[in-house]
């Protein structure tokens, strides 16, 4: 049966071993001597050629229309400003902006192309780098190794054949354009059929895909227009995951059977050692629980605070009640302790130059800092010496996606002197200046996933890191927005021995842990409930109980109109009406709800996760 099964797979491969259509294999792979670069085929006897368009997406090296320009050789940018709805080439684009470029592609040998030049400017640049970072996966790494067999150096001319095909090559008359779309994290084919007004059927067809296919970024699928390009960018941008969801990979096209072979090959071979691996990691698990048990007898809070440490996968809530973190983690406690140690120790003259001098345009906070390092943005937090070691060790517990990540530490000359950490700076700053923003394009669903994004980071602070050392003042000027729209809290502290809650005499330990968790939880609730009505209302509270008082039309409190009147007028006028009344409505009383004087009538973290996960899912 096994090669009778080979067999097939290998005929299969022989067929569409020409035919390039949709190509999920690696961008940045690319070894000497191999086949070259997927690209789409053609024809040489039909000598075609054809104006049509890629997408590009704005960088921060090329965030103008003239910078794109120049890097696609072009010498004139009004097409450009004309197929963007563009005034000027100097106007600055937002980080990711998808933009039109119309070019000239031809049939060379047996692949369309449309051919460009990129000169290399820096010593560190490589072929993936320029392939998948620059040009966003338009050509594949191999590709460009093929074409360019020369030592790369600063000022060497790259050949760069990007990816692009001609509408004859389907014989219809319907469609004019092919236009070639590179994937970026998170696409989907609804999303992209949606931007361009086309059924989601004609790219499933052009590009030979099965419905419900599973599309990576820096991949490039093609777009079939009847009409010149226009890109809806009311369309909300790629779309994450939603939670509990992984996509799943498909089976690359190999171009010849011996490949194929050898692939199925290093599978067993795979699969043999991933058993052997699932054997060993039983077995060191099952050890590790028994040390960890009796070990955990002679610890204490204050004794060894980093060497109790939280993983991931043992972390599971049970609905409806407070809840204390498992101590049987599957790794090692060193491991995790020396994340501190792998953090990147800055310079003083790296921070002043990052922040032009801690200069006032870059402050963003109290004692906080936006900056660029190495082409990077991140933000520098003044913080004294001796509270810098308690939030390094604290952040060498956190590891989850929506909490700001830990880059970096500057340490102080001496113990009295401060010491700077640096973060990563989510690309749409702090979620209230971006609701304030007039370029705010929060749509509905992606207000109700950065709400299920708060209640899932503060989850992970108050049950998934033991002990728990850490607390977070939730704001909005607190909750910083990625470039995919979603959230990351920030402004993690460490707490000291006495906070939040000092232990007396007749409370142990477990009991004590239990009753600061509550405690903390219930405050985290009351302040996540006023940013859901920021969210909601797109209103920013200033004096702590204005939107408070908006919404005393839940109650029953008399005002102007009914309850649903009085909801639609509550509601961001940004968001235009555009969204399911039912779903607003239970969003406004679940943030009334947490904001109940009576901290015990609010609800627990658990049930926020549960009422927003299922509008997750629903949206």
């Amino acid at each position: 049966m096994i090669y009778e099964w080979l067999f097939i797979w290998v005929f299969l491969g022989s067929i569409h071993a020409d035919q390039q259509y949709y190509d999920s294999s690696s961008c940045s792979s690319h070894e000497p001597h191999q086949p070259p670069g997927s690209r789409y085929n053609c024809s040489s006897s039909q000598n075609s050629s054809c104006q049509t368009f890629l997408v590009y997406r704005a960088q921060h090296k090329f965030q103008t229309i003239s910078q794109i320009s120049e890097l696609f050789n072009m010498d004139s940018h009004r097409l450009m400003l004309k197929s963007n709805n563009v005034s000027s080439t100097l106007q600055v684009l937002s980080i990711g902006r998808e933009v039109l470029v119309p070019i000239n592609c031809s049939c060379s040998g047996k692949f369309f192309q449309a051919s460009f030049s990129y000169q290399i400017q820096e010593t560190t640049t490589s072929i993936p780098e320029i392939a998948c970072g620059v040009f966003e996966g338009l050509v594949k790494s191999q590709t460009v190794f093929n074409e360019n067999q020369f030592e790369f150096q600063v000022g060497s001319k790259l050949d760069l054949p990007l990816k692009c095909a001609c509408s004859d090559r389907f014989s219809t008359s319907e469609m004019k354009y092919l236009v070639t779309y590179p994937f970026v994290l998170g696409d989907s084919l609804d999303i992209l059929s949606e931007k361009f007004g086309i059924l989601t059927q004609d790219l499933l067809a052009v590009n030979h895909l099965e419905p419900k296919a599973t599309v990576y970024p820096k991949t490039t699928i093609l777009v079939p227009l009847n009409s010149e390009p226009f890109i809806n960018f009311s369309v909300s941008d790629s779309q994450p995951p939603g939670p509990g969801f992984l996509p799943t990979k498909t089976v690359d096209r190999i171009r010849s059977a011996k490949l194929r072979i050898m692939y199925f090959v290093g599978s067993v071979i795979g699969f043999c050692l991933l058993l052997l691996a699932l054997v060993v990691f039983g077995i060191y698990v099952k050890r590790m629980r028994i040390w960890r048990g009796e070990r955990l007898q002679s610890f204490t809070t204050q004794d060894s605070p980093s060497l109790i440490s939280y993983s991931p996968t043992m972390c599971s809530p049970q609905w409806g009640k407070p809840k204390q973190s498992s101590t049987s983690s599957c790794l090692s406690p060193d491991l995790l302790i020396g994340i501190k140690y792998s953090l990147i120790n800055y310079s003083t003259e790296d921070l002043k130059r990052a922040t032009k001098v801690f200069h006032d345009d870059n402050k963003i906070g109290d004692q906080l800092y936006k900056g660029l390092i190495r082409e990077v943005e991140v933000m520098i937090k003044e913080i004294k010496f001796e509270e810098s070691k308690r939030v390094i060790d604290m952040y060498s517990k956190i590891n989850h996606i929506n909490i700001v990540t830990l880059h970096g530490v500057c340490y102080g000359e001496s113990e009295h002197s401060s010491s700077y950490l640096v973060f990563e700076f989510p690309a749409n700053g702090c979620l209230r200046d971006f609701l304030s923003s007039q370029s705010c394009n929060l749509h509905w669903r992606r207000r109700i996933q950065i709400a299920f994004d708060i209640a899932t980071g503060l989850h992970y602070l108050h049950f998934c890191i033991f002990p728990s050392t850490g607390h977070v003042t939730i704001t909005s000027k607190n909750i910083f927005v990625t470039s995919n729209l979603r959230a990351k809290l920030a402004n993690i502290k460490a707490s000291k021995a006495n906070d939040p809650i000092q232990p007396i005499q007749s409370l142990n330990t477990s009991e004590h842990t239990f009753r600061s968790t509550v405690i903390s939880e219930k405050a985290n609730i009351f302040a996540f409930g006023v940013v859901l009505l920021e969210l909601i209302s797109g209103r920013e509270d200033m004096d702590k109980k204005l939107l408070i008082d908006s919404i005393g039309f839940l109650g029953g409190k008399e005002g102007g109109g009914g309850c649903i009147e009085q909801l639609k007028n509550f509601m961001d006028p940004c968001l235009k009406g555009n969204y399911p009344l039912a779903d607003a409505l239970c969003l406004a009383i679940l943030a009334k709800t947490s904001l109940e004087d009576n901290p015990l009538h609010r609800p627990s973290i658990d049930d926020i996760i549960k009422v927003l996960s299922r509008m997750v899912d629903h949206n």
